[in-house]
């Protein structure tokens, strides 16, 4: 058998999945290996560590050699979020496992989608439009949630990862310097605005200074309220409804976060450099405040 890869994403789900597939496998015929943004949070390499000693087995990082953090990406592309996701996985994920691929030999590779029934709709995407992968998806066959894997991982005496602590669904890039997910959504970045605020001016000056660079609003996010997709359709721009962190003294007519009614952070899908994977799915109103026609 040629290796099975185990996907480590940082997160609850992911740290079960490979957890179940070395335990089916037998570690000799796995490798897990992480997707290394260098922006994660701290505790995230405590929570890694904590996983290679459970697992018997080293996780291997894999880093973008063309950039060195996330707003590197944002910078040179002049972009966030595009129509497929955002610019910092594309660049620093996506194109990196997709050239891992090309020089590595696999049997299968492992993902830590969880018993939810839009999982299952991103499982069966991820077969149709990624085929090539062999995806396997223990937590699906056995049935695993994500408080199942939250249970699972206390059990073994590991404490779980500090963004989960803090409120948030998900472990993605939430390093004090350069994190701060793009595909957060309104309800995500008002909690960073109110618990990390020092990280909320960053990301704020990101978005300003891009615009600056474009000439026309670049942001996060959209507001998807009814007038809002009229004055899209009046002014005939569909940049109209965009949203800033901050306001912007150029732009006064675009609303910022400070305008959105407040509403609880959205569950993240992990970024494992797969974007645009759940195309079989019902667009949520999160995806559809983040996603960009570029």
């Amino acid at each position: 058998m040629k290796k099975v890869i185990c996907w480590w994403s940082g997160g609850i789900t992911s740290a079960v999945a490979c957890k179940k597939a070395i335990e089916t496998y037998g570690k000799e015929n796995c490798r897990v290996i992480m997707l290394d943004t260098m922006n994660e949070h701290e505790d995230t390499y405590r929570f890694l560590n904590d996983c290679e000693n459970w697992y018997g087995i080293k996780i291997e990082l894999l880093v973008s050699g063309d950039y060195k953090n996330i707003e590197e990406t944002w910078y040179k592309h002049q972009s966030l979020n595009t129509a497929n996701g955002s610019i910092c996985s594309y660049m620093l994920k996506r194109r990196v496992r997709e050239k891992w691929e090309k020089e590595n030999e696999f049997s299968y590779q492992v993902f830590g989608f969880e018993f939810e029934k839009k999982e299952f709709n991103r499982a069966l995407s991820m077969k149709l439009n990624h085929g090539h992968t062999n995806p396997i998806f223990p937590l699906l066959m056995l049935g695993l949630d994500k408080k199942d894997c939250i249970k699972i991982v206390q059990e073994e005496g590991i404490e779980i990862p500090a963004a989960y602590k803090m409120g948030f669904n998900n472990n993605n890039c939430l390093g004090s310097k350069f994190g701060g997910c793009t595909q957060g959504g309104i309800g995500y970045w008002q909690k960073i605005m109110n618990d990390m605020p020092e990280l909320f001016e960053k990301r704020a000056k990101v978005e300003h200074d891009l615009t600056n660079l474009r000439g026309y609003p670049v942001t996060m996010m959209k507001d998807q309220s009814n007038a809002a997709k009229l004055k899209v359709k009046e002014m005939g721009d569909k940049r109209a409804n965009l949203i800033f962190l901050k306001p912007h003294p150029d732009f006064p007519e675009h609303k910022s976060l400070m305008d959105m009614k407040g509403r609880p952070p959205e569950p993240l899908t992990d970024c494992n450099g797969f974007c645009g994977v759940d195309d079989l799915n019902k667009k949520s109103s999160t995806t559809k405040e983040i996603n960009f026609d570029e």
